[in-house]
């Protein structure tokens, strides 16, 4: 029964790793599939790492599944929200049609969109 929900926990992961990377190539601009990444990413290789957890037990290989699920789960956000926060200040546009643009006051920029207020 273990061995079965682990390996549902890692098909469940990978297929989610195969979204973010669609997220990667599909989406317009570096915000967008940053977003992508980060989230599917994350989830998927939490996913896989506790499958591998369920697989192995109380062993050495599942405790370093689970150190890495909280190294995963600690440093991936905020490395994304590090390199988006930066590329946002070197100047790299958003995608043309983007609806909202709450960050053009850090840039010290006028919003390009008009917020209805």
């Amino acid at each position: 029964m273990i061995d079965s929900l682990g390996w549902v926990f890692i098909i469940g992961g990978v297929v989610f790793n195969m979204l973010g990377c669609l997220g990667l190539v599909r989406f317009p601009d570096l915000y967008n599939r940053m977003q992508a990444a980060t989230k599917s990413v994350t989830l998927g290789t939490c996913g896989i790492l506790f499958g591998i957890f369920l697989l192995s037990g109380f062993s050495a290989l599942g405790i370093k599944a689970l150190v890495c699920i909280l190294f995963v789960l600690i440093n991936l956000p905020v490395a994304s929200h590090a390199l988006s926060r930066g590329s946002l200040i070197f100047g790299i546009k958003m995608w043309h049609k983007t609806v909202k643009d709450d960050f053009s006051k850090d840039r010290g920029e006028k919003p390009a969109i008009e917020e209805d207020e």
